[in-house]
């Protein structure tokens, strides 16, 4: 039987350290993504084996959050532990496939977890069921107990590639906007979640509207716009001391709807003068500033491709909303949305094939997305108001904000396929997700 990885890895958040072993092995069940509709694949997870009396503390928590990251995409689906006939004893023990087979299960997921003062270790194994095979090496993880669901994430990460073959998305994290209080009188704060709704945390006070937060590429910055200054300005965040400034301002403009290059080294983002707004470009280091749009329209939303050389983005040049992409070398802004209705907030796909969108027509608010030249145009969703996508790290699920009427705004997330609608969990009202990378 494969063994678990034992080699120390060190520099991870929390004290977190994944250590594969060795190169995947041959995986014989894999599931195959594709556009039509997916029947989703049975697998069993019984609660982690504790190896101590402290590890019981949190052997089924662990199991769970996996169970539910995974569930959440669609693609699995989980068979009850009250369902189960096989027990999973020790770690180490040989699996009677048979039991397993017995619940029609196709995936088996065992693991096992140690506790010694404030230091866990998480161990896992996946089995394809119908085979018998164990589907790559097992991998061990040590950190401290803090980061017990970041190890949960990051197990679920594994799982998730090795049936797919694409990498996953769960050890991510999701700055958004925390809103509160009656609608003519909002508050609305910088607030940051894991993935999956947990571990909330605001990182500003409220006492000033903010609204639009974006993740820098290593995930340890955020750019925000806020009225603190009783103008919209532009705000610089480190999100580990919550230290910020501002950036970009300049007197008598108001600045707004900033993103981060894919170095992290610069800002796009619009400023609007004397009735114009246009599209400008800022070294954050040096503060350098050049203009990139120069229009009589309005145009804002920039998102950069992956390689950092084009812009999309969108302008009324036209007459009304529509989306736009423009080298960062000068020259020609294209129009890339055709269809009827009126386009905002594109972003790049992180693969670099696709954008995503919001889309205004016939009265209805659709999330979509379409090919960088602007080919392909699919709508996932439909409702009242649905508004603002923001891509998962490996470019397969897109999250956004969704109002009702009556009812407050609320996270949702769709599948690109537009599969696997479902709502993100979060305190209370909430808007404007920014989807981090993978935590490193």
């Amino acid at each position: 039987m494969t063994q678990i990885s034992r080699r120390p890895v060190l520099g991870l958040l929390a004290g977190l350290a994944l250590a594969p072993r060795a190169a995947l092995a041959q995986q014989p069940l894999r599931i195959e993504i594709t556009e039509g509709v997916i029947e989703p694949v049975p697998f069993a997870i019984p609660d982690f084996v504790p190896e101590n009396a402290a590890g019981g503390e949190y052997a089924a928590s662990i199991a769970r959050v996996i169970a539910n990251n995974l569930s959440s995409t669609g693609l699995l689906r989980e068979i009850p532990t009250s369902a189960h006939i096989g027990r999973i004893g020790s770690f180490d023990s040989p699996v009677q496939f048979s039991d397993w087979r017995a619940i029609s299960a196709r995936a088996l997921i065992t693991g096992a977890v140690r506790v010694n003062g404030q230091q866990i270790t998480v161990k896992f194994r996946l089995f394809d069921v119908v085979s018998g095979q164990q589907l790559g090496d097992g991998l061990q993880l040590d950190g401290s107990t803090q980061a017990w669901r970041r190890m949960a994430h990051r197990v679920s990460d594994q799982v998730y590639m090795r049936l797919t073959g694409e990498s996953g998305y769960f050890d991510s994290r999701v700055v958004f906007i925390a809103e509160s209080g009656p609608a003519n009188n909002r508050r609305k704060q910088v607030a940051i979640m894991d993935q999956d709704g947990e571990n909330v945390q605001y990182l500003t006070d409220g006492t000033a509207l903010a609204f639009a937060p974006r993740f820098s590429p290593t995930g340890d910055r955020i750019l925000f716009t806020s009225y603190e200054t009783g103008f919209p300005r532009i705000y610089l965040m480190d999100v580990a001391s919550r230290s910020r400034q501002m950036i970009g301002d300049q007197p008598g403009t108001m600045t707004f709807a900033p993103r981060f290059s894919p170095d992290g080294q610069s800002v796009v983002y619009s400023l609007s003068v004397d009735g114009r707004t246009d599209l400008y470009m800022l070294n954050v280091a040096s503060g350098q500033r050049w203009q990139l749009t120069q229009t009589e329209a309005i145009d804002t939303a920039p998102s950069f491709s992956p390689d950092g050389q084009r812009l999309v983005f969108e302008s009324d040049r036209s007459g009304n909303s529509q989306l736009y992409t423009m080298s960062l070398q000068g020259g020609t802004a294209y129009r890339v949305s055709q269809g009827q209705g009126r386009y905002s907030t594109p972003v790049w796909s992180p693969r670099g094939d696709m954008i995503a969108l919001t889309k205004q027509h016939n009265g209805r608010f659709h999330l979509g997305v379409m090919r960088t030249d602007g080919s392909n145009e699919r709508l996932l969703t439909a409702s009242y108001l649905d508004e603002g996508p923001t891509w998962s790290p490996n470019g397969r699920v897109i999250m956004f904000t969704r109002e009702e009427p009556g009812s407050n705004a609320s996270l949702m997330s769709v599948d690109i396929t537009g599969r696997n609608l479902r709502r993100i969990p979060t305190p209370g009202p909430a808007s404007d997700p920014s989807w981090s990378p993978l935590l490193p």
